[in-house]
This record gives C-alpha cells, structure tokens and sequence, in this order.
C-alpha cells in the first residue's frame, strides 16, 4: 500500500484530495493534518481510519506520499520538507506563489530524486476532455475561449480573498492556474501576454474580474476569463477554426458530485447529460461531453508515473505572473 499523508482539509483536501485518494487502489490515507475542530470533526466521520495530526507529527510518519493542500502560503515550506525527507509529493494549485519558487522546488526534487507534481484536475474536466477529442475536427484553431464565471456578490472571509503577496490570493492564481494550465495543454508554450484585473465587489482586496489573452508560439490566440461577479455567464469553452467551432456551456460536475459524496469508484461516476455543438452556424451537430475523470490522477502516480511534469506548472507561474504585470502596467509582455 502507498501510504498518504494529507496536509489540509479545506475545500482541497475535503472534496479533493481525500475522497480521490481513499477511492485509488493501492493508496491509503493514514494522516490528516487540520488545526480545525469543525474540520477535524469532518475528517473523523469521513476517514475514520486516518490520523489526525499536526503538520510536524505528520512528517515523522512513515508515509510514502504526502499531499499538500493548505493555503497558497504555505505550499513552498510543505513540498520543501517533503522532499527533503524523500517522500514523493503532490502539491495543489497554484504550484508556489511565484515561479522562482516553483523552480526551486522542482530543482530540489529532480537533485534528490524525490517525485513531484501538481493538482491539476481539471485536465480530467469532461468538457476539456471533450475539447480534446474534437479539435481535429476544427481544421486550423484560430482562437480558444475559455470561462469560469460566477455569482458570488459578497466576499468570502478566507486566505483566498487576502492581499497579502504571499497568499497569492484573487481568481488570477485560483482560477487562472487551471485556465491557463489548460490552454497551455492544448496550445503550447505562450509568447506575448495581454491582462485586465479588476476588484469589482465591495471590500474586496484581490482580483474577482480577470481577463488574460495569451498568444501561443504556434499563433493560436487563447482568450480566458475568470469572473465572482457575472450575473449571465458566458459558454465554458468556444474553440473556432478554419473549418468549424466547438461550444459547450455549463460545468463540470465531478466537483459537485465529490462533495455530496459520490466517489469514483460509484456507477456511472463521470457521465454527464451535457452536449456541446460542433459545426458551422446552425448547422451544427450535438456533441456529447465526455465522462469525467478526476480520479486518473491518483491511479497515474500509483502506477508510478507523474499525471502532470512540475516544469508546466512553472511555466504557467510566469504566464500568471507576465499578466500581472501586463495588467499593472497596461502593456503587453512578451515572455
């Protein structure tokens, strides 16, 4: 058995994390680290059979894998005591709050031999993996169209919606790591970066209206939105090539599905009534949307291969980073 050790039980490591790693054969979750007792509490009734421990007791453990899922800040420190014990690591999303770091990090791994990756779940998203499987069906993709947009007029009271640079906080880093972790799996590496940030609602101290248009090195342009304030929201994804388009509405539901309890290993896990359109105007054909997957992730890393290279994820640090800049001062940079 793999033995996992869980750092964080917020909405990563309670929806996420511990119901995908307790449905992997193979794996066993052993400890928790939450200081919590609501969440403890949680953590108890759910995994019964997993410690809950603090972040020091959990690293004297003997664990075969540790997942990091606690705030943005602390994500460096984490992976860091990880690999220095020479336990394979998975850390959430955003990888670090900057790329340097990021950089570091998968340096120490790759000096120590230690395996590391990131949580990007939404690779396995049934709408981006529907994107996949019809792009060769577009001719030449000209422009990719991808949205998280939602309705969340008052500002939550968590780490996400904090100022401070080392809570890499605002949908920039949140939602934008998987925007633009996603355009790059399609499209490639990026050369010219343009971005619009905006604090729309009251008290708010971080990004809640992003806009980020990425020009791809092989000339495709990915236009990505990311909104806590949209009132209508826009299609998930709109591909347009030279020979039709794809677009799909609405969102993957595996989340949802994770936190009213349904596990992967339940019947029909993944499969959606949804369809996209595929075609040319009105004349287009209903595509069904592909079955979710979330939980190939963990079957990949105990299968013992790496589900996503840690150097992606630092390119999609300084893609973030470039549209920060582009963003404060209203230019467009070129990576």
């Amino acid at each position: 058995m793999t033995r996992v050790g869980l750092l964080g039980y917020g909405i990563a490591g309670r929806v996420f994390h511990a119901p995908l790693i307790s449905s992997t054969e193979g794996m066993e979750l052993v400890a928790i680290v939450t200081a919590n007792p609501e969440r403890q509490a949680q953590a108890r009734a759910a995994h019964p059979e997993a410690k809950i421990v603090t972040a020091d007791e959990l690293f004297e453990l003997d664990l075969d894998l540790v997942v990091v899922g606690t705030p943005n800040r602390t994500h460096v420190e984490y992976a860091r005591r990880a690999i220095d014990k020479g336990v394979a690591v998975v850390v959430d999303k955003p990888f670090a709050p900057t790329s340097a770091q990021a950089q570091e990090l998968v340096a120490l791994a790759e000096a120590k031999g230690v395996p590391l990756t990131v949580f990007q779940n939404r690779r396995w998203d049934s709408d981006f993996l529907t994107v996949r499987e019809v792009l060769g069906r577009l001719g030449d993709v000209r422009r990719f169209e991808s949205r998280y947009e939602r309705w969340v007029p008052q500002v939550w009271d968590n780490w996400r919606e904090l100022g401070a640079p080392e809570e890499a906080g605002g949908l920039l880093y949140d939602l934008g790591a998987h925007l633009v972790d996603q355009a790059l799996q399609l499209f490639g590496p990026v050369r010219h970066v343009y971005a619009e940030l905006d604090l729309r609602r009251p008290g708010v101290q971080v990004d809640d209206d992003v806009f980020v248009a990425l020009t791809h090195e092989n000339g495709v342009r990915s236009h990505l939105w990311a909104n806590a304030h949209a009132a209508h929201h826009g299609p998930r994804f709109r591909v347009l090539g030279s020979e039709g388009a794809f677009v799909v509405d609405g969102l993957d539901e595996q989340e949802d599905a994770l936190d009213a309890g349904r596990r992967p290993t339940d019947a029909g896990w993944g499969a959606e009534t949804r369809t996209g359109r595929l075609g040319v105007v009105d004349e287009t054909t209903e595509v069904p949307v592909e079955r979710g997957a979330y939980q190939h992730f963990y079957a990949e890393l105990q299968a013992g291969r790496i589900p996503v290279d840690p150097a992606g994820a630092v390119h999609a640090l300084r893609v973030i980073e470039a549209a920060f800049t582009s963003a404060h001062e209203n230019r467009v940079v070129t990576l």
